[in-house]
């Protein structure tokens, strides 16, 4: 049986070996998720220059959410990562799953972000 500690360490191996092969520039940063139980995260990083660009997450007052730990919630905060991007004059991302599944909740904010402008 897997623990909850041995889970974590296996995501964070997994998002080691794709970051070797992942990098975001000026032109076609990073898209960075961080999922919590409670939350979830996104940022744009320029890797070259190592600044984050714009964020985004659940905990944002303006988004006025009744729970953050959902599909609902992911979507708005995709939704708010592509609009932020779209305003900075970025189009092209690099996306990074962080080492989670591509499933639930990543799915979803992606697929939002997809929708609002963001290409991936």
């Amino acid at each position: 049986m897997i623990t909850k500690l041995d889970k974590n360490k296996v995501r964070k191996k997994r998002h080691a070996r794709v970051r070797v092969k992942l990098s975001g520039t000026a032109e076609r940063p990073r898209l960075s998720v961080y999922r919590s139980n409670k939350n979830i995260y996104a940022q744009l990083i320029d890797d070259e220059k190592g600044v984050t660009i714009a964020s985004a997450s659940t905990q944002e007052k303006d988004l006025g959410l009744e729970a953050a730990g959902n599909v609902e919630a992911a979507q708005k905060v995709g939704e708010l990562i592509a609009k932020r991007a779209v305003e900075k004059g970025i189009k092209s991302v690099v996306f990074d799953r962080g080492g989670y599944l591509y499933h639930g909740r990543v799915k979803a904010l992606a697929d939002s972000a997809r929708e609002n402008g963001l290409e991936f």
